[in-house]
């Protein structure tokens, strides 16, 4: 495992969204990311903590998220020190939230730092694979001042995600040439088909000295707005004075303030098991299907049955019968059935 005692690396977990299109099992009162999404008794932001494990040590695990979603984080990660949690009033997208946690870290930190950021709400399935490619990245980093991200090898012409257009060469990190919108399926099928198209995993890792000198290259306004009350960090008016910077301060992702800019940015394409579960379609395409192209989570038997996905709570038992192509959703106020609509959205039935 990776291991540089000279230099601290520490995780910043992005878990600030909605999760709007995993309604109704995602709701703006509990997002996706603190919810048990694949059945198996932790939620996805718990399960991110876990899959570092061995790479960061715990106290230098950061979340950044809502102020609504305080006492969730704080029930579901007892392990990770309180002053870590960072609380954004209100949502101003990705590069605020990593500026901010970049400026925390800068002010408490001895040295030089190593710094991963990653969503909360991802899932992975092959863990050693995850870690190997992490661990890569970090020696990339180590010995270069570079961004790296995570590029994960696609499987299909997904349209649901991002794509990382890659030099061809026949390195293992790969030079960055262009980032890449949601494709449409053309689109997409002609990425698939050049080979050096890799899907956007929202994964990246860059030195701390490097996450400050890029936004101070191409986003100085936001960089400096953190760095102006380095101050008050950790004391009883941080809250205050962030809530003036957030009031100010505008709201842009890191993919359009930074990663689109930087001319040293890398890429490591890689196969772990990857999906961002953003959808209802894309945690179908994540499980397991039966003979007849039925997939589930909790305690389900399909009875003359095609096409269908259930997620039940793990305390209940269900049967479902003589339907097709329908989501069954328990909501744990009942059992709901929905069909998707052209936009990828649920409608109940």
């Amino acid at each position: 495992m990776y291991n540089n005692n000279n230099i601290e690396r520490h995780l910043v977990i992005m878990a600030g969204g909605i999760g709007s299109r995993l309604w109704p099992i995602s709701t703006p009162e509990c997002p996706k990311q603190f919810v048990d999404v694949l059945g198996v008794g932790k939620s996805l932001l718990q399960m991110t903590v876990a899959r570092f494990e061995g790479i960061v040590p715990k106290e230098n695990v950061w979340v950044i998220t809502s102020k609504d979603y305080k006492d969730i984080v704080y029930s579901q990660l007892p392990d990770v020190p309180m002053e870590n949690i960072l609380f954004e009033p209100f949502m101003r997208n990705t590069a605020p939230c990593i500026a901010y946690a970049g400026c925390k870290i800068q002010k408490r930190c001895k040295g030089n730092a190593e710094i991963i950021v990653s969503p909360a709400d991802h899932s992975v399935t092959n863990t050693e694979n995850f870690k190997e490619t992490i661990c890569k990245a970090l020696n990339f980093i180590t010995k270069n001042d570079a961004i790296v991200t995570i590029g994960i090898t696609p499987s299909s012409p997904h349209t649901g995600y991002g794509y990382i257009a890659a030099d061809s060469n026949k390195e293992e990190i790969k030079k960055v040439i262009s980032f890449k919108e949601k494709p449409q399926y053309e689109v997409a099928l002609k990425y698939i088909s050049e080979g050096n198209y890799y899907w956007n995993s929202g994964l990246f890792l860059w030195k701390l000295s490097t996450l400050i000198k890029s936004f101070k290259d191409y986003a100085s306004d936001i960089i400096n707005s953190f760095e102006n009350i380095n101050e008050v960090y950790d004391t009883p008016n941080e809250s205050n004075y962030v809530l003036e910077v957030y009031n100010n301060i505008r709201k842009i992702s890191v993919d359009y303030a930074i990663m689109e800019k930087a001319e040293n940015i890398y890429t490591l394409p890689s196969e772990f098991g990857w999906s961002d579960l953003g959808t209802w379609n894309s945690l179908r395409d994540f499980l397991k299907k039966d003979n007849n192209g039925n997939a589930s989570i909790g305690n389900v038997s399909f009875i003359n049955t095609n096409d269908c996905t259930a997620h039940i709570k793990s305390n209940n038992n269900i049967v479902i019968k003589d339907i097709n192509d329908t989501f069954v959703i328990d909501t744990g106020n009942g059992i709901e059935y929905y069909k998707l609509n052209e936009e990828g959205n649920l409608d109940k039935i």
